[in-house]
């Protein structure tokens, strides 16, 4: 396997703003031709309600680190030192993580895979503006799709709802589908996902079905839900919510007898599902969305990631959870962006280097490269859809990845909901697999 590339760059803070908010300025965190250790934050949810989404974080972290050493990668001699933020599962607490990783730990990049970032938006693109932040952009801060953010580097790309594409329902026709429910939560996330994947099935000629997008967070309370997909005829259901949800929508289903071509639940696939024996019983037979490549597939690049989460993150199955695969691909992010920008590169460098980057691929985990020259990474025209069989996630040959093309349309206005919070913490998973 060829060693991992991935870089990141800061910009010089404004002259408007104050040298300490820039965490020191360009050279802070080792990024200044010394030859010493590069400091990396790392953003999660060590405490509060978020803590069991994000377990594996660090592990996913360390593993990409470890194993780009044990590569001889390139920049390996500089080394990495690695500080985690707690961003105590709340918008105000991902703020002050940052601040401390930016304005006293001085980072010089920040691995961002927390659904509360959206509270420190603002400060890391201007204050902290000239800190390049890479990672998950799935808590549906604004920031990550402004043209104005150069800092921020998401991975996997950040859906954009306003161009919609044909892969989902063409994926569903590929599978015999003729009439397509959506079911998602009550923010405006899971909803436009939901909205989306109605629209790239009637393009497809693919009906629509059953529609609820005010499903209350984390309800397992499904029971109209089952009658309402039932009653409309569909014989496939998208279900923008995480698995607890959508378990009962699928038991529900299971209990009446009612047979389905196809359930994709936009969350799940991962170790963490196959841990625990009632949600393995309950998910059979559904599908989850991944943006990265599951590892079933067996190729050079889920074999190298699986092989090293084995060896250096004490993983039996090397299936990667959600966080792990997250840490994991910002790592990643990171290394492409520092080689690329040069091992002693400032942090304006790494910035203004990886801004005009179209290679990344996470090595092939990704389908396809992002376009860092375009805002939230280009589109995200791919996805990968694996079913629950027994107790092995086994990838759908016609979505191995499944790739579309721009239907020239976004959810339409007379669907969107009004009201619904541009960013909630309680939803984070949806966007961040799609």
């Amino acid at each position: 396997m060829r060693s991992k590339r991935t870089k990141t760059f800061g910009t010089l803070c404004a002259a408007t703003l104050l040298l300490s908010a820039c965490g020191g300025g360009s050279d802070s965190g080792g990024g200044d031709g010394s030859g010493e250790a590069i400091k990396l934050g790392v953003l999660t949810s060590l405490s509060g309600v978020g803590t069991a989404g994000f377990t594996g974080v660090e592990d996913g972290v360390n593993a990409r680190l470890e194993a780009y050493k044990a590569d001889d990668g390139e920049c390996a001699d500089r080394g990495f030192d690695v500080v985690t933020a707690d961003d105590t599962s709340t918008p105000q607490g991902a703020l002050s993580a940052v601040q401390k990783a930016v304005q006293q730990d001085e980072v010089y990049a920040l691995l961002n895979v927390s659904s509360f970032f959206f509270g420190a938006a603002q400060f890391m693109t201007t204050q902290g503006a000239g800190t390049p932040v890479l990672g998950g952009g799935f808590d549906s801060a604004p920031q990550w799709t402004a043209p104005t953010s150069k800092n921020l580097f998401p991975a996997p790309p950040v859906a954009d709802y306003s161009d919609v594409y044909s892969t989902i329902g063409e994926y569903h026709k590929s599978i015999g589908v003729t009439k397509l429910a959506g079911v998602g939560y009550d923010v405006r996330s899971a909803s436009n996902s939901v909205l989306a994947a109605l629209v790239s099935a009637e393009a497809a000629g693919v009906e629509k079905g059953y529609v609820n997008i005010t499903v209350p967070y984390g309800t397992t309370d499904v029971g109209a839900i089952v009658l309402g997909i039932i009653e409309s005829g569909s014989d496939g259901v998208y279900l923008s919510m995480t698995p607890d949800t959508g378990f009962a929508i699928v038991a529900g289903l299971r209990q009446a007898g009612y047979e389905m071509k196809s359930i994709i639940v936009a969350t799940g696939y991962g170790a963490d599902l196959l841990e625990s024996p009632p949600a393995v019983e309950a998910g059979q037979g559904a599908s989850f969305q991944t943006s990265f490549a599951p590892v079933e597939l067996h190729t050079e690049a889920t074999d190298y990631l699986s092989a090293a989460l084995k060896k250096y993150a004490g993983s039996e199955s090397g299936i990667p959870s959600f966080s792990q695969a997250m840490g994991w691909m910002s790592a990643d992010l990171f290394l492409h962006g520092l080689e690329a920008a040069g091992c002693d590169a400032s942090q304006e460098e790494f910035i203004a280097t990886l801004r005009k980057d179209t290679s990344w691929d996470a090595n092939g985990l990704l389908p396809s490269s992002l376009d860092f020259t375009k805002p939230g990474g280009g589109p995200a025209p791919c996805t990968y859809i694996s079913t629950l069989q027994g107790s092995e996630f086994v990838p759908a040959p016609e979505a191995s990845p499944a790739c579309g093309e721009s239907l020239g349309e976004g959810v339409p206005d007379a669907w969107e909901k009004d009201g619904m919070p541009d960013s909630d913490p309680a939803y984070f998973l949806s966007a961040a697999l799609r």
